[in-house]
């Protein structure tokens, strides 16, 4: 019996539907592999040996994988602020460990689907780093290179999967700690719009903002326990249920560094992975558009130069109170900068927050995803322990700003150095848009794929090919208010509608600013015989029981009738009696009713 170097999902399921190993043996294979890596600091605590052989045995004796067990045998490992009952949490600061009672909301839900805890993983203390070097059980190192960092804060979990010690890991991201060890392992970082997965269970680093992830070999294994995660939990404040978002199915933008704003501070070979990937996803069907990231960087630097610092403190204070000795003396110094932050100043960075949301808005009315360097370069322990502050900022340019903004992301591999040493690139997504971004990531790493973890060689099966969100119901034709991000959009997503394409109009439809509308809206008319360039419009697509209240609720003299569009499709959507526009101002020429608000605005579309 020979298992794969890399234990991939797709993998031990086939081998256990035929037979040829049982958990048992990836158990054995689970111990010895521990037993012989060489790097100590991966590990906190662990499940007995014996323990884990009882568990595969119980599986064995209840019967084989089933739909009710997707994750059947799966041998798995948890960031040790995650809790999981008979383990201590100690969030990587002895004096802070407690033993819990009850496993996390996640951790309950992995082994309900058959998945067997290996144990809890080393991490920057209290989550806050991104180097892996912040913790008294050790720095655990790349899996390609021992003298370079592994990445943080889920350092342990990264090289636990990319090592082959287990199938998958959990880690949490706040600033980009699933994302950044993901990428100096070879590894997939999938991390989930805020609050579809519960943080129950989990030690906060900053409550509002904290995201439970996956570290796994490819996009769908990370994607198929991401599924068995999510949910609505009514334990946890900040939980939200699944709005599903798609993404265009065709001429899809993708927003890309601008020179400006790239920085890989010298790491040359760095920055050509990152174009690579541009060419990659070019060759996929999507079309670059250079952004402005300043919005985007400027919001990223509030998560430690801002007020956010004070959720840090506010998770632990009473033990900073007690105990701040006993703690990392640079996640120590993070931690009571906080003392000086004010209420005067949280409600600065809020409003600041808001005012860089809204220039984020506008770069994203350009763009459907983002397409980012995970990380800008890589650094030696050695390097990062002498200049712990200046360096770990380094590694956050590109993911701090993520959960601020509401983001869903999912860090791919995106090849190697000449020293042998990874890079990563990563896909960003508004919000619900889940899904649909695990399609696209998965092509994209499929489209150049460089193994799975420490196996550079390994196939990522066809098994776990994530298969992108079929069209859900009746698809209507949006010109004016209900566009994305307009004031009126949320009655296509909170009624389950999804984004399905930008397009045009056929040439002979004009638009006119509908008068005394609150908000703002447009009328559009068809007129045969008009020879115009068509306009800017969207299509989404709504659940069959939302459409008919949707429709009920639109005002005179708009109504829906059939649009056709510039490619001969005919499309329900909305148009106006000819009568509403007799006395409205035209706008045809303008070309759409974003062009028509950025005009009214200055910019601001």
């Amino acid at each position: 019996m020979m298992l794969p170097v890399f234990l991939d999902l797709a993998t031990l399921d086939a081998g256990y539907r035929d037979g040829r190993f049982t958990p048992l043996d990836v158990v054995e294979a689970v111990i010895e592999r521990h037993a012989t890596w060489p790097d100590d600091a991966v590990w906190i605590s662990r499940v007995a040996n014996d323990e884990l052989r009882v568990q595969a045995r119980a599986l064995i004796a209840a019967g084989g994988p089933s739909a009710d067990q997707p994750l059947w045998g799966i041998p798995f490992a948890v960031k040790d602020n995650i809790d999981c009952a008979g383990l201590p949490t100690t969030a990587a600061c002895p004096a802070f460990a407690y033993l819990p009672a009850t496993d996390a909301f996640v951790v309950a839900r992995l082994k309900a689907a058959g998945a067997i805890l290996v144990g809890k993983t080393n991490l920057d203390q209290f989550a806050t780093g991104l180097n892996g070097t912040r913790s008294p059980y050790g720095a655990p190192r790349c899996v390609f290179d021992a003298r370079y960092v592994s990445g943080g804060s889920s350092s342990g979990s990264a090289v636990a999967v990319g090592s082959g010690q287990v199938a998958f890991a959990l880690g949490t991201d706040t600033a980009g700690s699933g994302r950044v060890p993901a990428a100096f392992n070879n590894l997939v970082g999938l991390k989930p719009t805020p609050g579809l997965v519960s943080t129950s269970g989990l030690v906060p680093a900053c409550r509002s903002l904290d995201c439970i992830t996956v570290l796994a070999g490819n996009v769908g294994d990370a994607d198929k326990v991401f599924r068995v995660m999510r949910g609505y939990d009514a334990g946890d404040a900040f939980s939200r249920e699944m709005q599903p978002c798609d993404l265009p199915r065709a001429g899809l933008r993708f927003g890309v560094l601008g020179a400006s704003e790239r920085e890989f501070f010298g790491d040359r070979e760095t920055e050509a992975l990152y174009d690579a990937a541009i060419a990659g996803l070019e060759k996929l069907g999507g079309s670059r558009v250079e952004i402005d990231y300043a919005p985007f960087r400027e919001s990223a630097f509030l998560l430690y130069g801002g007020p956010w610092v004070a959720e840090r403190l506010a998770a632990i204070e009473s033990f900073v109170e007690a105990h701040a000795d006993a703690m990392d003396p640079n996640v120590r110094a993070i931690v009571e900068a906080a003392k000086d932050k004010s209420a005067v100043e949280a409600f600065r960075g809020v409003y600041q927050l808001a005012q860089l949301r809204q220039k984020a808005a506008r770069e994203w009315a350009k763009m459907d995803v983002m397409l980012l360097p995970t990380a800008p370069t890589i650094y030696t322990v050695e390097a990062m322990q002498a200049d712990p502050i200046a360096l770990n900022s380094n590694l956050g340019r590109y993911t701090n700003f993520v959960n601020l903004l509401d983001c869903c992301a999912i860090a791919i591999p995106g090849g190697f150095r000449e020293d042998g040493l990874p890079g990563g690139v990563t896909l960003i997504a508004p919000a619900f848009c889940d899904d649909a971004l695990a399609a696209l990531a998965d092509r994209l790493h499929r489209a150049a794929p460089f193994g799975m973890g420490c196996d550079v060689a390994a196939v990522l099966p066809d098994a776990s090919k994530v298969v992108a969100p079929a069209g859900r119901g009746i698809e209507i034709v949006v010109v004016g208010a209900h566009l994305s991000g307009m004031p009126l959009n949320h009655q296509l997503t909170s009624g389950g509608g999804s984004l399905v394409r930008r397009c045009r109009t056929a040439g002979d439809y004009r638009l006119f600013v509908l008068p005394d509308t609150v908000p703002p809206k447009p009328g559009l008319v068809r007129e045969p015989g008009f020879a115009g360039a068509g306009l800017d419009v969207e299509v989404w697509s709504l659940p069959a029981a939302s459409f008919g209240a949707f429709v009920d609720a639109i005002p005179a003299p708009l109504g829906i009738g059939k649009v056709t569009l510039d490619d001969g499709a005919t499309v329900s959507g909305f148009l106006c009696e000819a009568h509403g526009v007799e006395s409205a101002r035209e706008i045809t020429q303008l070309g759409g009713w974003r062009a028509y608000i950025a005009e009214k605005t200055g910019g601001a579309a």
